[in-house]
């Protein structure tokens, strides 16, 4: 890994780090020295980002603290239409609010992994999972880019708003692939840029809406997808976060086995 992901997966992981810590010790952090500040406050500003996205009835289940960490741009589990007895995983976690959500809806009979990188957030996130008395939920520490579970042992990859953030997409694309059953999909919120956006402009405007590294564009998205080998992709725009730069609902599917 080169020396600049390298600094933008810690700072990414800075960032978390002090929402997490603002959620359990109420403490006031940022993600960088000389430079505004990105934790959750910041980012959850007129209702683009955070746990307003979600329905009220939702967010009554949950503890206070899930919802304060939400830091995300949509609501994956109503994208995925979560069924009874699947396996989900999450990729990025954070304070748990999704996984939380996918494990109420799949039951009993089914299960939500969380994945997430940052000490802070799983702490946090386990904490939470006590607390709302969800027994089906496990967290687990490590990368979106190599998900340490088996091959075909996932129903549904969910994520709010965390892979626009990797470093290497083509990594987290391949791994969604390859922990997914045949026949699994996806149901991503995720940030996506317009198509006439240069990387530069993203940038700008990925500053400008909080520590967002990186954005595809809805093509380059597609594209990535596909490469991975994934079909009947769709990226969807919801709602705009910055000029040219959308909230967006990502689906796919895992072909089937064929003989």
């Amino acid at each position: 890994m080169s020396d600049q992901s390298t600094d933008l997966r810690e700072s990414v992981r800075l960032r978390y780090a002090a929402a997490a810590l603002q959620v359990t010790q109420g403490a006031s952090a940022c993600c960088g020295s000389g430079t505004a500040c990105c934790g959750p406050e910041p980012v959850d500003v007129d209702d683009i980002f955070g746990s307003t996205l979600y329905p009220a009835d939702a967010r009554d289940t949950l503890p206070a603290e899930a919802l304060a960490a939400s830091l995300g741009c949509g609501n994956p589990t109503a994208v995925a239409e979560l069924r009874a007895g699947e396996r989900v995983l999450d990729l990025g976690s954070g304070g748990g609010i999704d996984v939380l959500l996918s494990a109420r809806r799949v039951g009993p009979s089914g299960k939500a992994y969380g994945l997430d990188m940052t000490e802070e957030m799983l702490a946090l996130a386990v904490a939470n999972a006590e607390k709302a008395g969800v027994a089906n939920a496990e967290f687990l520490k490590g990368a979106i880019e190599a998900v340490p579970l088996p091959a075909n042992t996932i129903d549904v990859v969910i994520s709010n708003c965390v892979i626009n953030l990797s470093v290497d997409k083509a990594a987290v694309f391949a791994e969604t692939f390859r922990v997914l059953r045949p026949g699994g999909r996806i149901g991503v919120s995720d940030v996506v840029a317009d198509d006439t956006l240069t990387p530069a402009q993203r940038a700008e405007r990925g500053d400008y809406v909080g520590c967002i590294a990186g954005a595809l564009s809805f093509a380059e998205y597609r594209e990535g997808l596909e490469a991975a080998g994934f079909v009947d992709v769709e990226v969807t725009p919801t709602h705009a976060v910055a000029i040219g730069m959308h909230s967006a609902i990502v689906r796919a599917v895992k072909p089937t086995a064929t003989a």
